[in-house]
């Protein structure tokens, strides 16, 4: 979700947006703490959002919808690749036939109604999805802020450039330009921050300095849980800080305040190695609080403008929102299935010792075609008696591939007609996964190993105790989404999904 306006700035201004959001402090933090939970969460906080008007005739490139949720084909298209897409840890259990188009829909508008339901649950009260959506908020925001108010006083004549080059001759045009104009970009950014800074009236509570240092030192040397890093997590934030501890003001500003807290956590977000080492001080702690001080200010300049309320950054803000409440309502059921127990495990094992085959491999050369005519021919050619090496230089599209090792779970959907093959056959053609679509291809069995079923033992336990882990998730899920489905209206075209095929998408 990378918003149009990023791809149009200077790599030198990418990249200097892009130090800004790394060294910047999260305003979601700090910068609203004393404004009003809906405020703070943004326009997705509130009710859930009444449905768009959609029909077949006004957007015939849609194919579901779920109140203001719409899927359109495109996305529906790559989603129904994506499910027959093999996947590598996928070692015990292999897709036997393709998905079905319907049913993959239904699981997408499904989806975007457990984000609904997440919604009502008031999921977006969790501290940590406000602390994440808020700082992808004000990243957004900056980015914005950045774009319009300095990107188009960032110019760098041609007559620069050739003086440029004059005076370093190992520079060629475009290095020249580059080093240019980073050096104006830090330069308007430097001056663009000072006044921000100077009107937004920072005023640091110098005197909670020492104490903030005394408090770094305790969570760094004497943290309360045995801690095998020697670095502070952002668990000790969480844990360790007292309530008093947390809201301790280091510095306000005409928008909002820094507390301890969110000193803390911009710590955190700083690998250990990359920290100050200075911080035990209180002149380490002012120095890292101006960082920390450099993204709220930059986004409360941005809510001055308005550009908080830009359509494309709304819609951005709420589709991380929703990709966060899907993964927190996503993990919440999981955790209602309880794990396997010792004898589950030793006896779904005894049931199903066929899923537990290891080793099991197949070595094959292969060829891969433009198209099914091309694979036809390929075929016919290596039935008439050519070389496979030479017919493959003079046809695939990797004519460079070597023999290679594959498995289930390489293969997925697709290893069952790999597996028919014996050592020296040629197989197809064979649709396969090439390069995130399906291709055709044409398969030199070279070798097969059949694998073995292992004894059961404690160290096969726990690879069973998973895969009956993921079947109860994914039989709980399959029911909690018809739930969801017969509790939201939603709609289905399916005259539009009619005929699709997951195995045969151009």
């Amino acid at each position: 979700m990378v918003a149009t306006f990023l791809r149009k700035l200077s790599p030198c201004f990418w990249s200097l947006i892009m130090a800004i959001s790394i060294t910047c402090s999260p305003a979601g933090k700090s910068a609203r703490a004393g404004t009003a939970p809906d405020a703070q969460a943004g326009p997705a906080a509130a009710e859930t959002p009444q449905p768009v008007a959609v029909t077949p005739s006004s957007q015939p490139n849609v194919v579901g919808q779920i109140r203001d949720y719409i899927i359109l084909k495109e996305e529906f298209v790559r989603r129904l690749t994506g499910e027959l897409n093999p996947y590598a840890y996928e070692s015990y259990s292999v897709k036997s036939e393709p998905v079905n188009a319907r049913s993959v829909l239904e699981k997408m508008i499904a989806e975007k109604a457990m984000v609904m339901e997440a919604r009502k649950q008031n999921m977006l009260e969790s501290e940590m999805l406000r602390t994440a959506i808020g700082e992808y908020r004000d990243r957004k925001l900056v980015n914005l802020l950045l774009q319009k108010q300095l990107q188009s006083k960032l110019i760098v004549t041609p007559e620069e450039v050739e003086a440029k080059v004059k005076a370093d001759p190992n520079l060629d045009k475009a290095r020249a330009r580059a080093v240019l104009e980073r050096t104006k970009a830090n330069q308007l950014l430097d001056a663009y921050y000072k006044g921000i800074y100077e009107k937004s009236r920072v005023n640091k509570l110098t005197e909670n300095f020492a104490k903030a240092a005394e408090i770094h030192q305790r969570l760094l040397y004497k943290p309360q849980t045995e801690r095998k890093v020697g670095f502070i997590r952002d668990s000790q934030v969480r844990d360790e800080l007292t309530e008093e501890e947390k809201n301790l003001v280091l510095a306000t500003y005409s928008k909002g305040k820094i507390t301890l807290k969110d000193w803390f956590e911009k710590l955190c977000d700083f690998s250990p190695p990359s920290r100050p080492r200075d911080l035990g001080t209180a002149k380490g702690v002012e120095r890292f609080l101006d960082i920390v001080l450099k993204m709220p200010l930059l986004a409360s300049e941005g809510e001055r403008l308005g550009l908080d309320k830009d359509a494309g950054l709304l819609k951005q803000v709420r589709d991380y929102e929703d990709t966060k409440l899907f993964g927190a309502a996503l993990t919440a059921k999981y955790e209602q299935v309880q794990e396997a127990t010792d004898s589950e495990a030793a006896e779904y094992f005894s049931e199903n010792k066929d899923l537990f085959i290891t080793d099991r491999t197949i070595n094959i050369d292969q060829i891969w075609c433009a198209d099914l005519a091309a694979a036809r021919r390929v075929k016919a050619e290596l039935d008439g008696g050519a070389d496979f090496q030479a017919v493959k230089e003079k046809y695939s599209l990797q004519k460079e591939s070597k023999p290679l090792h594959t498995y289930p779970g390489g293969e997925g959907y697709f290893w069952s007609d790999l597996w028919k093959g014996e050592p020296n056959q040629v197989l197809g053609p064979l649709k396969g996964f090439y390069k995130e679509q399906f291709k055709w291809r044409v398969v030199k069995v070279l070798q097969k190993r059949p694998g073995e079923v292992k004894e059961y033992s404690d160290n096969m336990k726990n690879a069973v105790k998973r895969k009956i882990m993921s079947d109860k998730r994914e039989a709980l899920l399959e029911k909690y989404y018809k739930e969801l489905l017969e509790k939201y209206p939603h709609k289905i075209y399916d005259d539009r999904i009619k005929g699709i095929d997951p195995l045969n998408i151009p």
